[in-house]
């Protein structure tokens, strides 16, 4: 039997599912009642949901990234989808397809990967564009990269997001290094590829998106800047000083210590590497939520604590030019 969707759901329909949990919360109501709030998802999207009773002993059964099995029924609160949980357990991951749970990018990803590898080739130093190369062709890399996400929850958090952001970078770069002839394009294109590719192996996205145990203990800038120890030493030529120079950038593209980066960005393409990611994935994660909320029917969103503020959910194009 094919499986219904969340974005099928509709107001009053029972619901005897498996969902992602992708985030919960135990809090009191007003009433003084204790209850779960619970961010479920599949390949579709995402749906709010509540738990009253049993909390406490719930709550200690599953986690954020399990899969659950509910039973429940869908109601409108506050002009939104709601499920109401009347009975929750936790699903053997083993017995999961959990392509079905993972939302995938709207683009093919061996197209994105070819149109990326492309803009490698015009690269003007040897050095860089054979690291790059070489990365992005190996056979242990190159899967990966098909079909990793960009983060956990925040942004591009679906199949093929990393390389989704990655490319939505290079092709600001591309604009950057024309526009500011001052900047060096290629370490712009080499901030924009390797920034996050420790991703590949700090996150796990075979069973749900988590962090795995390297990506605890050590995290992306570090494995990052491995790979990139690991890859230039093969490559002749390839000096102490550009490592330096490669390793800084990745170092500091989250831009502040309080944002955890080790380092801040100390030269004009790392700042500008920092800038672009911040800017790219905020743009990327109020797409994602203003999609989901358009669905609502309401004028402005919800409260977002990411953000701090409401959003206005009309369509500027529709607005504009409709």
């Amino acid at each position: 039997m094919e499986r219904k969707s969340i974005q099928s759901l509709q107001d009053k329909d029972g619901v005897d599912m498996t969902f992602l949990v992708k985030e919960k919360h135990v809090g009191v109501g007003k009433n003084g009642r204790p209850f779960m709030g619970l961010q479920l998802g599949d390949a579709s999207g995402s749906l709010d949901a509540r738990l009253w009773d049993r909390v406490d002993e719930l709550a200690k059964e599953f986690e954020v990234g399990d899969i659950v099995k509910i039973k429940g029924l869908i109601q409108i609160f506050q002009n939104r989808k709601q499920l109401v949980v009347h009975r929750l357990e936790r699903v053997d991951s083993s017995t999961v397809n959990f392509e079905e749970f993972i939302p995938k990018s709207s683009r093919n990803t061996e197209d994105m990967l070819v149109e990326l590898l492309n803009m490698v080739r015009t690269m003007k130093n040897d050095h860089l564009r054979q690291l790059i190369l070489d990365t992005l062709e190996d056979p242990e890399i190159r899967p990966k990269i098909l079909k990793a996400p960009a983060a956990k929850s925040i942004h591009h958090a679906w199949t093929g997001g990393l390389l989704e952001h990655v490319l939505s970078i290079c092709k600001i770069m591309d604009f950057m290094g024309s526009h500011y002839p001052f900047l060096n394009r290629d370490l712009l294109l080499f901030g924009a590829i390797y920034h996050d590719i420790g991703k590949l192996w700090e996150l796990s996205y075979d069973n749900g998106i988590s962090y795995t145990d390297r990506g605890r203990l050590i995290g992306h800038m570090q494995i990052a800047c491995e790979l990139v120890d690991k890859k230039a030493s093969r490559i002749l030529g390839f000096n102490e000083e550009l490592r330096d120079i490669c390793k800084h950038i990745i170092l500091s593209h989250h831009g502040k210590l309080e944002y955890g980066s080790p380092k801040r960005p100390k030269f004009l393409e790392a700042m500008v590497i920092a800038m672009v990611d911040d800017f790219d994935s905020k743009v990327a994660t109020l797409k994602t939520l203003v999609d989901a909320e358009r669905g609502s029917g309401e004028k402005w969103s919800r409260y977002n604590e990411l953000f701090d503020r409401y959003f206005l959910l009309d369509d500027m194009n529709e607005k504009l030019n409709g």
